[in-house]
């Protein structure tokens, strides 16, 4: 079992998507960052300067905080602001990987375009032969 699980591993697509899995990690961090720290500020200011973390329904008689952390120790709440900053992170990173994919795609098609086109094979001695008779028939 344990070769078994050796030889699983050491496959190249299983360490391909390992590799995927971390810089997707990370890469997911770096998106949040920019929704975050950079975007919603901006798109806070514009709408009045409140942050979209902070926007939320008290779903109990028991909250009157004016924060989300302080609220959802209160009680149950309906945080739609943090759903909004989610669903942007979302398509933010959704448009990103869109991006690259396009690009990659793109330099195949341009790989291809480039690759020189291999001289046709020479055909057979029996078909050269054939097609030379022939050709002889046709003057004749």
């Amino acid at each position: 079992m344990l070769k078994e699980f050796q030889e699983f591993i050491s496959r190249g697509n299983v360490m391909d998507l390992a590799v995927g899995v971390i810089i997707g990690a990370a890469f997911g961090k770096i998106v949040e960052s920019l929704v975050n720290d950079i975007i919603m500020p901006i798109i806070g200011a514009i709408f009045g300067g409140l942050d979209f973390n902070n926007y939320f329904l008290p779903l109990s008689s028991a909250v009157n905080a004016t924060s989300l952390a302080e609220a959802k120790r209160q009680g149950a709440v309906f945080a739609y602001g943090s759903f909004i900053t989610v669903a942007l992170n979302f398509i933010i990173l959704a448009f990103i990987i869109f991006l690259m994919v396009k690009a990659v795609n793109d330099l195949r098609r341009r790989l291809e375009r480039e690759k020189p086109i291999a001289p046709a094979a020479a055909p057979p001695a029996d078909v050269a032969l054939l097609t030379e008779i022939r050709d002889l028939l046709a003057r004749k």
